[in-house]
């Protein structure tokens, strides 16, 4: 593995780039497989459609990894300011000249093409370089300057904001993400409480409205019931179809066992709505066993332990919040898929990075890895040049 990395000049942490390519391996396997009933309602039986896609995506993706690796990342830093407000100005003509997908107007349709363009995407990679850049541009010396914060917490509003309504899940996480960088960047924790609390308040005073609301009021009648159901007091008459999901997914984990079925010997796949996307990791769980799902949990962790020694070499600050921010917005999106699977949390609608079928999510996690690995090449060549001095 060392010496293909070495061959097409795959530079920085040598492990973030085998944990990628052991990921989009199992993306292939695993979307082959689950995909089989969805190519025979849309693609007359044709199951090697959706793999083939998959491949090509992930061959652009690692393509994507790869330009945005050779990139300084001191690039990114001066590039915030001007990402922030293009993908502000995408949320925008999504609200309001969307394309409507999963009953929310969040999705840009790229004329010719026709690819589907989730800027919510772009959104979560823009905020967290710009958070990077106020962070390290407000350092002070026992703490971050109280300006920083309401810079943040500006920015914070508006992309969230626009996010909120059509997707919660997004918006939260990435809300949670921030205020985890906030806290790491120094920034005076009465501000970061203050903060938790407005937000806990308006979550809780929008879901006690949502019967109130009109339908067109974004998507809070649906986290209202999914919030409900995995608390156990939901309508039972009127949420079965939204319990479906979930049974289904606790029957593919409870039958998978501990070594699984083995691949390709999915059932619930043929149930479960989403087994390619959202409920990936349910079907992981089913055919690689409890032993598979445990595997790939590792390597989410072992990919942000290497983010954690990047950023201890890391001499300046910029960089560091970087790559905090990055791997830390990956991860724990990769967790939230699998607590969903497993039913540890309602349903959120988050794909497994590098693994769900899909376009959006795929080439922003990419470029997010890209961005990481930027910052360990050149680590990695700042250290060899002060040797080399030595």
């Amino acid at each position: 593995m060392g010496q293909i990395i070495r061959k097409f000049k795959l530079h920085g942490d040598k492990v973030i780039w085998i944990i990628i390519f052991l990921l989009s391996i199992i993306s292939l396997l695993v979307v082959y497989s689950s995909t089989g009933t969805l190519a025979y309602k849309v693609r007359g039986g044709n199951t090697s459609f959706f793999f083939m896609k998959q491949f090509g995506l992930l061959l652009f993706c690692y393509v994507v990894i790869w330009v945005t690796h050779i990139i300084p990342y001191k690039y990114y830093n001066i590039w915030a300011n001007m990402g922030l407000f293009v993908a502000i100005g995408m949320l925008l003509l999504a609200k309001f000249a969307g394309v409507n997908l999963n009953q929310a107007s969040r999705w840009i349709t790229i004329p010719v093409i026709g690819f589907n363009f989730q800027p919510s995407e772009l959104a979560k990679l823009a905020l967290i370089l710009f958070v990077s850049r106020i962070l390290s541009k407000f350092q002070a010396d026992k703490e971050c300057e109280n300006e920083a914060f309401w810079k943040i917490m500006a920015a914070i509003g508006v992309v969230c904001g626009l996010i909120f309504l059509d997707d919660f899940s997004t918006s939260a996480l990435l809300g949670v993400v921030c205020l985890m960088l906030m806290y790491i960047g120094r920034i005076a924790k009465k501000y970061l409480l203050g903060t938790m609390g407005a937000g806990l308040v308006l979550i809780v005073i929008l879901l006690i409205l949502a019967p109130f609301l009109p339908d067109s009021f974004g998507r809070i009648h649906t986290v209202r019931h999914r919030i409900l159901n995995f608390a156990g007091i939901g309508d039972k008459k009127t949420d079965n179809d939204r319990n479906y999901q979930v049974d289904q997914a606790k029957i593919a984990v409870v039958s998978g066992g501990i070594f699984g079925k083995g691949p390709g010997n999915s059932n619930q796949r043929n149930f479960l709505p989403h087994p390619y996307s959202d409920f990936i990791y349910a079907i992981i769980l089913e055919e690689w066993g409890w032993i598979g799902g445990f595997g790939i949990l590792i390597l989410y962790l072992f990919l942000i332990y290497r983010a954690g020694a990047i950023v201890q070499k890391c001499d300046k600050t910029f960089p560091a919040f970087l790559v905090i921010g990055l791997s830390i917005s990956i991860v724990a999106q990769a967790l939230t898929n699998m607590a969903v699977s497993v039913n540890l949390i309602p349903v959120t609608g988050q794909p497994l990075p590098l693994v769900s079928m899909g376009g959006t999510s795929l080439i922003f996690t990419s470029a997010a890895l890209g961005m990481i690995l930027s910052v360990s090449r050149e680590v990695k060549e700042q250290e060899e040049q002060n040797h080399a001095e030595n």
